[in-house]
């Protein structure tokens, strides 16, 4: 007769030290994200005072190359096993998908201005449609500077001055 007959009991011993070992670098993965945060990015971050001051001194200690700064990753890691970290990777969430979320905004107003350029009065209209609130008569100029200065190989003070426009009227609606 097995000693380990009962499966029930196999249960009872938790997580292997291999899971255990992969939680830890977990943590203190999340823990160098939360100390490359910038100051506002961190202050929307839910730290209690312990691991606060832990991660201020792992900021001035940023050189990632260096033996104290992998060291001090570890203690913020261990300081996060013993605390609720659901609200801290939350908000880390949330801070990550903003990043995201900005850049995909500019990424389509700078799409919308190349189709300007190229397309012309089909894009115009087609953003018209979209946007009733734009200048008409300021865009059709805009794309007019704008293909005269790539013709003339000029710099391209029309072709940013369109990004601007587009960002402050529409980047909020995009």
């Amino acid at each position: 007769m097995s000693q380990y007959q009962d499966d029930n009991e196999f249960e009872d011993w938790g997580p292997s030290k291999s899971q255990l070992k992969r939680d830890a670098e977990a943590l203190q993965k999340m823990g160098e994200e939360i100390v490359s945060l910038s100051h506002s990015e961190l202050e929307k971050i839910p730290l209690d005072e312990e691991l606060a001051e832990a991660v201020e001194l792992g900021r001035k200690l940023k050189p990632k190359k260096d033996e104290s700064f992998r060291r001090h990753l570890q203690f913020i890691g261990r300081l996060m096993r013993s605390r609720d970290i659901e609200p801290i990777a939350e908000a880390l969430s949330i801070i990550k998908n903003r990043h995201s979320t900005v850049n995909a905004r500019l990424h389509r107003l700078e799409q919308w201005r190349e189709r300007l350029i190229t397309e012309g009065d089909s894009a115009l209209n087609e953003l018209m449609s979209q946007f009733h609130e734009l200048d008409r008569q300021k865009l059709r100029q805009l794309i007019r500077n704008a293909n005269k200065e790539r013709e003339l190989n000029k710099p391209p003070v029309a072709y940013r001055e369109m990004y601007q426009y587009l960002r402050g009227e529409i980047e909020d609606l995009l």
